[in-house]
This record gives structure tokens, C-alpha cells and sequence, in this order.
């Protein structure tokens, strides 16, 4: 069931990306980098088994997180891709100061959600603010390696519109890898042993590099949507 939902979550994940371009255009993917620091950064509080690895949640919308600054750099160019990394801080850092207040409201007599709450969003802070951090530096590097293996490919071409795969796969492969040590030591220092901080770390690399390999059809279909409109 598990490998199931993370496989549907795949497909929601990316195919949100790219129904937002479509029907909102640039506006629709500063959006959707905004809906996925929220949902992300409240996935990756569950731990699951799957696919023989314990990993967090979060890992889809994570992904398609760079494939939306991905198509922002290969479609509006760098200036908009680092527009929609700043909307991704944005909305993490409101999300960070929002969840900090709710866990302090003095609750009503029938509230039944508080105690949820608290024990959900408790730890919240400080895994917010190490994925805001891994976010931050991960996704700056991920537009600045786009921009120069784009600068690369071009210059040996002359084509600016070849290795599309290549820019994408080995700009996102990176930065995904900085971000995921970022954060998982960041917010699990102490919570897990060593040696699962490194088996969970492995296990959300390995599903980083699916993502990353898989989401180079939608990158290119949102290249031809644009094109077409």
C-alpha cells in the first residue's frame, strides 16, 4: 500500500506542477512552489516503510519543488527561477511563524484538535527552519548548476535547446543531495541514532534519483505547453 501511494503521490506531485503552468502559466508555478513548502514540510513529520527503505514523506513534493524552478529557468530564464525559490522561503518562513502560534493558543473547553496539534506541530520550528535552510541553499545551487551546465551544453552545440535531460538530471541530482543531508540532520539530530540518520538519508537520496530521472517527461512537456500557448 505504501509503494502504491507513493507512486500516486509521484504522479499528483509533478502532474500539479504542470497542470499549474498550464492554467496559470509562470503566476501558477510561484504558486505551486508555495503549496509545496506547506504540504511538504508537514509529509516529512510521518516516517514509513517502503519500498524496503524507511524513509520520510515529503520526498514527491520536495521533487517537484525543483521541477517547478526547473521550468522556470528553462522557460523564463534564471531571474524567475530564483523568484520562485524566494516565493518557496517565503511561504516556509509564514508556515514556521504561523505553526509556532498555533501550539500556544489557550484552547476552548470542546476543543478536541489541540492536543493533535501539539503533537504534531511541536517539533515543527526547528524542522521547519532546517528545511528552510536546506530549501534556501539547495535550490540556489540547483538554478546556479542549471544556468552553467546550460551555458556548457550551448557552447559545444550551439543549440540552446539540446540536453534539456542532462541540465535538469545533474542540476536537480545535486542540490537534492545537499538538501536532504541538510535537513535530515538538521531536524532529526537527536531524535534518531546515527545509523538511522544515515539509513534514512540513503533511503530519501535513492528516491530523490527516481524522481529526479522521472520528472525529465514533464520538464519537457511543460516546454511544449508554453511553446503551444
Amino acid at each position: 500500500m505504501n509503494e502504491l501511494l507513493l507512486i500516486i503521490s509521484l504522479l499528483i506531485s509533478f502532474g500539479g506542477a504542470i497542470l499549474f503552468l498550464k492554467l496559470f502559466g509562470k503566476g501558477g508555478l510561484f504558486a505551486w512552489i508555495g503549496i509545496t513548502a506547506v504540504f511538504a514540510n508537514i509529509e516529512v513529520t510521518i516516517l514509513v516503510n517502503a519500498f524496503g527503505m524507511e524513509q520520510t514523506l515529503g520526498n514527491t513534493l520536495f521533487a517537484s519543488s525543483f521541477l517547478a524552478t526547473d521550468i522556470l529557468s528553462e522557460i523564463y530564464g534564471k531571474k524567475d527561477a530564483n523568484k520562485g525559490v524566494l516565493a518557496g522561503i517565503i511561504t516556509t518562513i509564514l508556515f514556521i511563524v504561523l505553526s509556532f502560534m498555533w501550539i500556544h493558543y489557550i484552547p476552548a473547553e470542546g476543543d478536541w484538535a489541540m492536543d493533535s496539534v501539539k503533537s504534531l506541530f511541536s517539533n515543527t520550528p526547528r524542522m521547519l527552519l532546517a528545511s528552510l535552510i536546506a530549501y534556501v541553499v539547495s535550490e540556489l545551487i540547483d538554478v546556479q548548476l542549471y544556468h552553467l551546465w546550460w551555458k556548457l551544453t550551448e557552447k559545444k552545440t550551439g543549440d540552446s535547446k539540446k540536453f534539456l535531460w542532462f541540465r535538469n538530471n545533474f542540476s536537480t541530482l545535486f542540490s537534492q543531495l545537499i538538501n536532504i543531508v541538510i535537513f535530515n540532520f538538521g531536524a532529526f539530530w537527536g531524535i534518531y541514532t546515527l545509523p538511522e540518520l544515515f539509513a534514512i538519508t540513503g533511503a530519501c537520496y535513492v528516491i530523490y534519483i527516481v524522481t529526479s530521472l522521472l520528472d525529465t517527461p514533464f520538464i519537457y512537456l511543460a516546454r511544449k505547453i508554453v511553446k503551444k500557448d
